[in-house]
């Protein structure tokens, strides 16, 4: 399934929640600045080429994997759908593995990270972080360095 988009109230439930399994990568470059949603990770957009298979092995835990950016119109689509394409082929590439006689202990373990895999959830936060930041930049357990002077002109 093609990434969909997550609501910033639903977002800020989940993190609210402590939900163990969410990954919230932010793909501002330069402009990561002013403010990051909690337990987000950075990787600016202009890393993404040589960065990506790994993001892919790192989050391989996480049934949720959100993707943003400024305004989430450009840079956070783009991320999210080059993920699900190179989750995608992590997947390809397992299934090929296991349809080679893997059999026993081993031959499980790489079934059930192919499982993991295929139950995870991308999104992109609709309306970026401009819009998050309108509603929960002030609130210190969803948003960290905020700075409102950055954000009062942004669009």
């Amino acid at each position: 399934m093609a990434p969909s988009y997550i609501t910033r109230e639903r977002l800020s439930n989940l993190i609210l929640q402590s939900h163990p399994s969410l990954a919230v990568i932010d793909v501002r470059d330069d402009d990561h600045v002013g403010g990051h949603i909690l337990t987000s990770t950075n990787v600016p957009s202009s890393t993404l080429d040589y960065k990506m298979p790994e993001l892919v092995r790192k989050l391989t835990d996480k049934e949720i994997v959100v993707f943003h950016c400024a305004l989430s119109q450009q840079r956070g689509p783009k991320a999210a759908m080059r993920y699900d394409g190179e989750r995608k082929k992590m997947l390809q590439r397992m299934r090929g593995r296991n349809t080679r006689g893997m059999g026993g202990k081993q031959g499980q373990e790489e079934a059930g990270g192919e499982e993991a895999i295929q139950e995870q959830q991308i999104y992109i936060l609709d309306g970026g972080f401009l819009k998050w930041q309108e509603l929960y930049g002030r609130d210190p357990r969803l948003t960290e360095n905020f700075a409102e002077d950055i954000w009062v002109d942004y669009y």
